[in-house]
């Protein structure tokens, strides 16, 4: 009995640069930023000054029903009633994906279909829902305080919502987990225990979620938003905060083909490892990413000359990028290869929890719309880079495989290989 191929057969996009598939893909190609000057505390003037933003959606108040979307979603009240802000951007990206892969509700509902998410709940939500419960010396507590609040409140809602009755989990390895969840999605088409797993990851975008990043150093305090976020540069001093949702749908070939539905990539396999070294920041060798790039090229039969295109996790912190760099020697330069090699955060921000599968969606933009996302913003590049081919605009590109890097704390590391579809 034949393998079962693996494939994106569905794509749902409610990112800084871009509400849906046309507009990423013009961002991607334009380099278009979704960073913009931003107040999280209004009156006090912090020292963080930018966000990659979330366009048409507001999300600010602390209650469900004050929260406006874009025209084009309806929901209804008992749906969101549950939900975080993240979870109203997933749940947009979900009905993006699922229409653009053709699913017809029996299709969501099938024991063979899984839902993986991966978020890392809701501070500002909790804060409130816990300010209740303190102020009301336990009296008043909210009955969805905690689905609308913790780490697998996407997991919770979605699977209700959507039906799912195949295989529901939640992935929580900080900013390397929503890669994890699409690694474990894939293996469980490949095993032949599901046939498609909806891939989703979501983070709020307000003061509670991104600034506490500041105690640690790890946001960027430059105030400009066309130099803040720039991976590899001499001059990059951290990250910039960014939230959404993504939704991306891992399939079975034979059964996309079937359906009809669109095939933007075939994941061929992954590959993750552990640094064993800091609770927060890189192995400084790149040791541990450098060992998950090799797992992941060896699963999916392919070696470094084979890679066209690399989307770096890099940040725009001094160190995890530094690390990167020498990972990034370690496997394609030491072998003579040279892929394409950017960071979409430039563009887009860090999206902690949810860059992985938002940057793997970019990735099959990539694959499908043949381009090679350029080094944004990078001027002067770290002498840790030196010899790494970072274009600086994006270039038209052919492209065959591609490579997916994902860092997080505690030394995760994931790496997914995506190839053009061929059948």
């Amino acid at each position: 009995m034949p393998v079962p191929r693996v494939v994106v057969s569905g794509l749902g996009f409610v990112t800084s640069i871009g509400n849906d598939y046309a507009s990423v893909t013009s961002s991607l190609r334009d380099l278009r930023s979704g960073i913009e000057r931003h107040d999280f505390l209004p009156g006090h003037d912090l020292l963080v000054k930018v966000l990659g933003t979330i366009k048409g959606f507001d999300t600010s108040s602390g209650q469900w029903a004050g929260w406006s979307w874009p025209a084009g979603y309806r929901f209804q009240p008992e749906v969101l009633r549950g939900m975080a802000p993240h979870g109203l951007y997933a749940l947009c990206a979900v009905e993006q994906a699922v229409a653009d892969a053709r699913l017809q509700p029996a299709d969501l509902t099938a024991s063979e279909t899984g839902l993986f998410c991966a978020s890392a709940g809701s501070p500002r939500l909790m804060r409130n829902f816990l300010n209740q419960i303190h102020d009301s010396h336990g009296e008043r507590i909210p009955p969805m305080g905690i689905v609308s609040t913790i780490a697998g409140t996407l997991n919770f809602n979605l699977a209700a919502h959507l039906g799912i009755r195949g295989a529901v989990a939640g992935f929580v390895s900080a900013c390397a987990s929503s890669t994890l969840a699409l690694g474990y999605a894939h293996d469980e088409i490949k095993l032949g225990r599901l046939n498609r797993v909806l891939v989703v990851g979501g983070e709020d975008l307000n003061f509670d979620a991104i600034y506490p990043f500041h105690g640690m150093r790890a946001l960027s305090r430059n105030p400009d938003p066309t130099h803040a976020s720039r991976p590899f540069d001499c001059n990059r001093d951290g990250f910039v905060g960014t939230g959404g949702g993504v939704a991306l749908l891992l399939e079975e070939a034979e059964s996309a083909l079937a359906r009809g539905a669109p095939i933007y990539a075939e994941m061929l396999g992954w590959g993750q490892s552990a640094d064993g070294l800091s609770i927060s920041a890189s192995d400084p060798t790149g040791r541990g990413l450098a060992q998950a790039m090799r797992r992941a090229m060896t699963a999916s039969g392919v070696a470094p000359a084979d890679i066209d295109y690399v989307n770096a996790h890099a940040t725009s912190t001094p160190t995890g990028d530094a690390s990167e760099a020498h990972a990034l020697h370690a496997v394609f330069t030491n072998a003579g290869a040279r892929p394409y090699i950017s960071s979409t955060k430039a563009l887009t921000g860090h999206g902690l929890s949810l860059s992985g599968v938002m940057e793997t969606g970019f990735c099959a933009v990539s694959l499908a719309e043949g381009l090679v996302p350029g080094a944004a913003n990078l001027e002067t590049p770290d002498p840790a880079c030196a010899g790494l081919n970072l274009p600086r605009s994006t270039l038209s590109a052919s492209l065959r495989t591609v490579l997916k890097n994902s860092s997080g704390f505690g030394g995760s590391n994931v790496c997914l290989v995506l190839r053009r579809w061929k059948d």
